[in-house]
């Protein structure tokens, strides 16, 4: 058991650091869209699937609460939380839609809309991006491996090179919270 333990520690600090080599300049970039939008009235809508999902609601918790410091409550909202709109999307359309509907319906053009997806390929978080596009709303995604689709479609592409879908989410994590950080500082400076 402590050679697996071992080899997962080294394992996801490899691919965390592989991440910041390729992600850092992006990881800045992704903090500035999301604080002009903010500035400009707009919100950050998450969205994904699964620990994506989870991973979305996270995010969006540490910008309406607090990361690490007290300062205004910051407008995020994640897409996966409202089950009876899902289950009626789902529904009455499919699965492929329970996001870019409510971006449709939710999302304005000062908005910024953020992506997560270990693979890159889901279906229904490229649709929300393709509809966040169409909307005119700043576009960023956390994906894995190659990036997928999705990496081509977002204004910022954060992809942690990696395929093992655990490793992947620990990094989103980590680039997560980075981000949260430095748009909580320019906020709390305020």
């Amino acid at each position: 058991m402590q050679d697996i333990i071992k080899k997962i520690f080294y394992e996801s600090a490899e691919v965390k650091r592989q991440a910041f080599e390729r992600n850092s300049v992006l990881i800045e970039q992704a903090a500035k869209l999301i604080i002009k939008s903010l500035e400009e009235g707009g919100k950050v809508m998450l969205f994904g699937n699964g620990g994506s999902a989870a991973d979305s609601q996270h995010i969006a918790a540490e910008f309406i609460g607090r990361f690490q410091k007290e300062r205004k409550s910051l407008a995020a909202i994640a897409l996966s939380t409202d089950t009876s709109i899902i289950t009626a999307l789902g529904n009455d359309y499919s699965f492929d839609v329970i996001f870019s509907r409510q971006i449709e319906g939710l999302g304005r053009a000062h908005d910024v809309a953020i992506g997560l997806s270990t693979s890159g390929n889901s279906q229904n978080v490229i649709e929300a991006i393709k509809a966040a596009k169409r909307i005119g709303m700043a576009t960023i995604s956390l994906t894995g491996n190659d990036g997928g689709q999705i990496a081509k479609l977002t204004d910022v592409s954060l992809i942690v090179p990696a395929k093992n879908t655990a490793r992947v989410q620990e990094s989103h994590s980590c680039m997560a919270h980075i981000i949260c950080e430095l748009v909580e500082n320019h906020f709390q400076a305020k």
